[in-house]
């Protein structure tokens, strides 16, 4: 028993045995990326957008290059980290002849330890030209056989950098024939009204795919046939889990990796799966209480709301219970919790992202 590998796997990229379905949302994104389209990806973080993206792109087997642009500072920034991708991809002496077409042309060095390259461009000059140069490169260096797929994550995070930035890309990226680009958001608001909103340079550029829970059926069958080689109980831990995580992706894989450990470790009783959840609460004290205590009053009284009541948080009878003055006060403490991560909206409603959390916060306050 020791011998097998745990077969549940959270945080980062899932791929390969431990991606669980998607099969329509498979098929769908093949069908826009096999044509002249680009695709927009909502949903909350955590849900798995990128490792279905990474796993579309394996099975195609075309150049991938990705950017997170919550971790790009300006527009230069911008440029320099979309051109190290470009050399990860495409042969050195190609890309570099490339780059000596571009209208500033920046420094670059080779660490010949790791063979990464480090790029630097004057940053006196047009920030918007070196960007354009870079996205005109990766069009170049495009062959129909594999067009590259060109992925920005957290892409709402484009304004941050610069309000005119949207304006600017779709400027240059509209007469990409040999791309296709994916844009990925978690902040359902921003990212839609990006894609949706007449007056965005981004409307209707491409298709709208809402990623949403994983359905419970196709999740509980995933649990099982993992945990039956251990367990004569899989049918039943699987059904606890799916109880505890509402099928949320990430939260499920991280209780099943754990539940697992708690039976190959001897745990077979019937409350492993609490046993579990207890297990990661206590990991996760800390860092629950540091949020806890940077949050106001109002999210608070909601936090504890979404926690330990059914009714809609919008409700009068929910303001009343939780002593908040109005829903509008309410509504604005969503809009912050869900900026924050810490809540998410479905279509039946709002509820705690985390679900751990959610036991955190009914368990301090019994």
């Amino acid at each position: 028993m020791n011998t097998i590998e745990n077969p549940f796997k959270f945080g980062g990229v899932v791929g390969k045995n431990y991606f669980t379905n998607r099969k329509n949302e498979i098929e769908q994104l093949k069908n826009v990326l096999n044509s002249q389209n680009h695709v927009t990806i909502i949903s909350p973080r955590r849900f798995g957008k990128t490792s279905l993206v990474y796993k579309v792109v394996a099975e195609l087997d075309r150049p991938l290059i990705d950017l997170n642009l919550q971790m790009v500072t300006s527009i230069d920034d911008f440029a320099r980290q979309l051109l190290k991708r470009v050399f990860s991809q495409y042969p050195f002496e190609k890309v570099k002849q490339g780059v000596t077409e571009f209208k500033f042309i920046p420094s670059l060095s080779i660490n010949l330890v790791t063979n990464e390259t480090d790029i630097n461009f004057n940053y006196n000059v047009d920030s918007d030209k070196n960007l354009e140069d870079v996205l005109n490169l990766i069009n170049k260096l495009a062959s129909p056989e594999k067009k590259p797929i060109v992925v920005f994550d957290e892409f709402q995070e484009i304004i941050q950098l610069n309000k005119d930035l949207p304006k600017i890309l779709r400027s240059i990226v509209q007469h990409h024939t040999n791309i296709n680009y994916i844009f990925l958001g978690s902040q359902e608001s921003l990212i839609r009204n990006m894609f949706i909103q007449k007056k965005s340079p981004f409307y209707h550029f491409g298709m709208l795919m809402y990623l949403n829970k994983i359905p419970k059926d196709e999740f509980y069958q995933y649990l099982e046939n993992r945990l039956l080689p251990i367990s004569a109980k899989a049918d039943v831990f699987s059904t606890e889990i799916l109880a505890i995580t509402e099928a949320h992706p990430y939260y499920t894989q991280q209780l099943a990796f754990t539940v697992w450990n708690e039976i190959r470790n001897g745990n077979e009783e019937n409350n492993v799966v609490n046993d579990a959840v207890y297990s990661i609460v206590q990991m996760h004290d800390l860092d629950y209480e540091r949020q806890w205590i940077s949050l106001n009053q109002t999210d608070k009284k909601v936090l504890i709301g979404l926690a330990e009541s059914i009714e809609s948080p919008l409700s009068d009878k929910f303001a009343q219970r939780f002593n908040l003055s109005a829903s509008s006060t309410t509504f604005s403490s969503l809009k912050r919790l869900m900026n924050t991560g810490l809540v998410i909206k479905l279509t039946k409603g709002y509820e705690l992202d985390d679900p751990f959390m959610k036991r955190w916060i009914i368990k301090r306050r019994n």
